[in-house]
């Protein structure tokens, strides 16, 4: 397995397999490229599955275990089933998606090979999803989410971007995931450094607090320094202790939903704990969601030129925030220079 020079193993990747989707959400941030999308139909910049699969085969003799698929909206792709199918074996798979297509392809997607699945869904009520997706696909996405609990998938975790439009709602979701098997919930921290929007940010240090007044059980993950919050319903306000992780199951749903803060923005412990590069659909390899400077692309390029290109690219990764990112004059994140030219001398 390699490991960058902080000493963090790359044991997952991350994999663009288009930039198309039939949402406009509010926040997207296209894997950090940016709002770059395009026509619906297929395009040709678009990484076929033999580009796709050769990269994950070079991925797996560095002992990669994991690969996430995203996109854009990933289901888009005809050929989705078929890049399942040829990921090497020793890989697991997962898949973060809208989930309006799961309707009808939820089953065939498990027999080619998919274990876990991410579905974003911001709020229960219709009109308040059609704002913050500016999508009337709610009731597809419900159905979706049921057709991915039927096919097996466990846990099927729910996306909920937590901003200015969604806080209200986050309660209720909350709520949902207690009261229905199989769902977990995931809140995502705003980016407001990729979205351009740092007016709808919001304190998710609040959240944190108001999760550990009402849970059962809390429960520290080791990647991301991350925290579990076991909830039975937002009523009980007692909580059951602090875990560590491995305390619990994370599939077991029995006693309460689990829900999940993915806060990384000014986070350094987040960045030391990440263990993952990225695909872009293009097939440029980059080192960092927040970077741009740093794709590498795999173009036509044979095995050899790939696993070069994956070396590199794992020995550029830099830590984020506090290091490679400082705070300036103005308390705004800036490139640090001095560290910059270090790492190029």
């Amino acid at each position: 397995m390699l490991e960058d020079d902080f000493g963090r193993e790359v044991s997952g990747v991350r994999v663009s397999l288009t930039d198309r989707c039939n949402f406009d959400c509010v926040y997207c941030h296209n894997e950090g490229l940016g709002d770059t999308r395009g026509p619906m139909d297929p395009q040709d910049d678009e990484m076929t599955a033999d580009e796709v699969v050769r990269f994950l085969e070079v991925a797996s003799e560095f002992d990669v275990g994991k690969v996430k698929f995203t996109g854009g909206e990933p289901m888009l792709r005809q050929d989705l089933e078929e890049i399942i199918r040829r990921t090497p074996d020793e890989m697991e798979v997962s898949l973060t998606t809208n989930g309006t297509f799961l309707p009808g392809r939820a089953p065939e997607l498990v027999e080619a090979g998919l274990e876990r699945v991410n579905v974003s869904q911001d709020a229960l009520d219709p009109e308040a999803f059609a704002e913050v997706t500016q999508s009337g696909a709610y009731d597809k996405v419900i159905e979706g989410v049921h057709a991915a609990v039927d096919a097996g998938l466990d846990p099927v975790k729910l996306n909920m971007v937590v901003f200015e439009h969604t806080a209200g709602y986050v309660e209720e979701m909350v709520e949902h995931v207690a009261e229905n098997d199989g769902l977990q919930l995931q809140l995502i921290q705003y980016m407001p450094e990729l979205t351009g929007k740092p007016e709808w940010n919001i304190d998710i240090q609040r959240v944190h607090d108001w999760l550990t007044d009402i849970a059962d059980e809390v429960e520290t993950r080791e990647m991301h320094n991350r925290r579990r919050y076991w909830v039975s319903g937002t009523a009980s306000g007692e909580s059951g202790g602090e875990r560590t992780e491995g305390s619990r199951s994370p599939s077991d749903s029995s006693d309460g939903g689990m829900v999940e803060i993915v806060d990384p923005v000014e986070n350094p412990q987040f960045c030391a704990n990440c263990h993952r590069v990225r695909v872009t659909h293009e097939g440029y390899l980059k080192g960092c969601l927040n970077r741009n400077d740093d794709l590498r692309s795999m173009g036509e390029m044979t095995k050899d030129e790939i696993r070069e290109t994956f070396r590199e690219t794992v020995a550029n990764r830099v830590p984020y925030y506090g290091e490679y990112m400082v705070r300036g004059d103005d308390d705004e994140w800036e490139i640090n220079d001095e560290y910059v030219g270090n790492a190029e001398a």
